[in-house]
């Protein structure tokens, strides 16, 4: 009985809980989210950018709450599954969140940042979400960057865009149903063209932009025109 009444008065609790968390302002629920980061140790850093950027954009307050709220969410997941790894940075934490949102699973997250150096883990998790999102079940992703890892840093930063090459010739493909959703993903990254992630320069390009050929250079004439052709 005693058990019973305990109980019912848990699923009380939880209920008003979540009615609380319905009609609470949108800016509630982000400092909410911020004071629960801090209290788990997770860098309110990696969530304050967010709130920038969506306000940047012009993004409503109540979807920037739902998607700080999912973001927290994420990487308090990660650093529960990355606790015990050894030199976990910020920037390790924010794309171990990324690869949980894309369906990459605890065990092989923690396996990819166990295997790979502290300076390669974040390319390594990275490089392995792409190729989730790219269609690769999360033990075969796991055991390609396994493998690159034990060759150049280049192969690694190289290998979505190999990955990529080799659907092209027909190698690994991905059936019919799932090829809409190859790279589709959350957006981050160059998953959806199997290019390295995009914070991370291909080996031997410069960080600077290229300035834009002017019109005509290097392109051939065609006496052809202008002659009422």
């Amino acid at each position: 009985m005693k058990i019973a009444i305990a109980a019912a008065v848990t699923l009380c609790v939880a209920c008003a809980d979540v009615a609380v968390a319905q009609v609470q302002p949108p800016q509630d629920r982000i400092n909410t989210a911020l004071a629960r980061a801090k209290q788990v140790g997770i860098p309110v850093s990696l969530l304050e950018s967010k709130i920038a950027e969506g306000k940047a954009k012009g993004v409503s307050l109540d979807r920037i709450a739902a998607a700080i709220e999912r973001r927290a969410s994420n990487l308090e997941h990660a650093s529960q599954v990355l606790k015990g790894v050894q030199g976990t940075g910020d920037a390790d934490l924010a794309v171990a969140a990324d690869a949980l949102e894309s369906g990459v699973s605890d065990a092989v997250l923690k396996a990819v940042s166990e295997a790979a150096p502290r300076d390669r883990r974040a390319v390594a998790i990275a490089a392995l979400t792409q190729l989730v999102q790219m269609g690769h079940a999360s033990d075969v992703a796991l055991a390609r960057v396994r493998d690159a890892l034990k060759g150049k840093p280049e192969e690694l930063l190289n290998l979505p865009a190999q990955e990529g090459r080799g659907r092209g010739r027909g190698q690994d493909s991905v059936p019919q149903s799932d090829a809409g959703n190859a790279g589709s993903g959350n957006g981050r990254g160059n998953a959806g063209n199997g290019g390295p992630p995009a914070s991370v320069p291909a080996p031997g390009q410069s960080t600077q932009p290229t300035k834009p050929t002017p019109p005509g250079v290097g392109r051939p004439t065609d006496p052809g025109r202008g002659r009422g052709n």
